[in-house]
């Protein structure tokens, strides 16, 4: 379970500013070509020695031409593990598909993705790679972000999307910021009143006056504000490290980071285009 990295030193003593992110990096960007590279090399290698007999249907199945020897003798391996940008995501994933490298390379792999901040990963059975985020719901993301224009819901919208996938990844502020931007977007419907409401004092308003809310979605129950509500009680129940207690405090993990950032941006869309409102 991956949890996220730390801030850099430079950052933590004031040295610098944060660096700015734009979530995570597509194709194969520079710092990370030649770690991908080298671990291309190091799957269809033993003992220095190229492996042929792994390489060559993956030279065939991407139509990649071997480089010869000055003997005439192909090699496979070479212009697998030179390739770059889109053709080489392609070569990694046959080379998992393939199972050519061991248990302990796809670990390496994974993690190499994680750090770099990779929009891909390798997928749960380990014989491919996948997209972190479809680029569906990235999209569906960037446009709440855009639409929001309401308060500073997109920013927190977008601090918490950075935090999330970007870079160096911050689960405990992607999960604040998904929180904080929801309840930008959440304000002046549930209390306007409230110059100090808070996602708790938001689902405490919804509790006592059900009654003056309504939403685009009919519940076959009657109750149209329990959608919204259900989805504002678990973002808020499920921040950890809001407060501090007897027992040590437990930051939210990037998983449940990632989910809440989701789950604000669902919420936020409902409040800033009017599916959820107040009645006069």
């Amino acid at each position: 379970m991956t949890t996220g990295s730390r801030p850099r030193f430079s950052v933590r003593t004031g040295l610098a500013p944060a660096p700015q992110h734009d979530g995570s990096f597509e194709n194969v960007p520079e710092y990370l070509l030649v770690p991908l590279q080298r671990w291309v090399d190091s799957a269809l290698t033993y003992q220095g020695s190229p492996q042929d007999h792994k390489a060559r249907p993956i030279c065939l199945r991407l139509r990649i031409s071997p480089s010869l020897n000055r003997y005439g003798s192909p090699n496979y391996v070479q212009p697998l593990a030179q390739a770059a940008g889109a053709q080489l995501l392609d070569v990694v994933d046959e080379v998992l598909h393939s199972r050519a490298a061991d248990a302990w390379e796809v670990e390496t792999l994974g993690q190499m993705l994680d750090d770099a901040g990779s929009a891909y990963r390798v997928n749960r059975a380990g014989d491919g790679l996948e997209e972190r985020v479809a680029p569906a719901v990235r999209d569906a993301v960037h446009q709440t972000i855009a639409d929001a224009a309401a308060g500073s819901a997109a920013d927190h919208l977008a601090n918490a999307w950075r935090a999330a996938y970007g870079r160096g990844p911050d689960p405990v502020r992607a999960y604040s910021e998904a929180i904080k931007a929801v309840e930008c977007a959440a304000h002046s419907v549930v209390q306007p009143n409230n110059p100090k409401a808070t996602l708790g004092t938001m689902l405490g308003e919804i509790k006592n006056a059900r009654h003056k809310f309504t939403a685009a979605i009919p519940s076959p129950a009657g109750d149209p504000i329990a959608p919204a509500e259900a989805m504002m009680r678990a973002l808020w129940d499920g921040q950890t490290s809001r407060h501090g207690a007897k027992t040590a405090t437990v930051p939210e993990t990037l998983e449940a980071a990632r989910a809440g950032v989701h789950l604000a941006a669902t919420l936020v869309q409902w409040f800033a285009s009017g599916v959820v409102t107040r009645m006069p």
